[in-house]
């Protein structure tokens, strides 16, 4: 992933930034709880796309990157 493409996109929902987790593949929203996939290097980021993450695990991205 692109890190200037990740400096200006924010989640849709929570106009937050993201968090990319490279094992998955995925664009975190730890504020929205949604966890936006990548197809083919282009984010995908539509909340019907998105999958939910729990607390436990937003709480974790959230702590990784810190």
């Amino acid at each position: 992933m692109d890190p200037k493409l990740l400096e200006i996109l924010v989640c849709p929902v929570s106009k937050t930034k993201l968090i990319f987790d490279k094992e998955k593949q995925e664009l975190i929203s730890t504020s929205a709880h949604l966890a936006y996939p990548i197809r083919d290097g282009i984010p995908i980021l539509l909340e019907d796309e998105a999958r939910a993450i729990s607390a436990e695990e937003a709480d974790a991205f959230h702590k990784h990157k810190a």
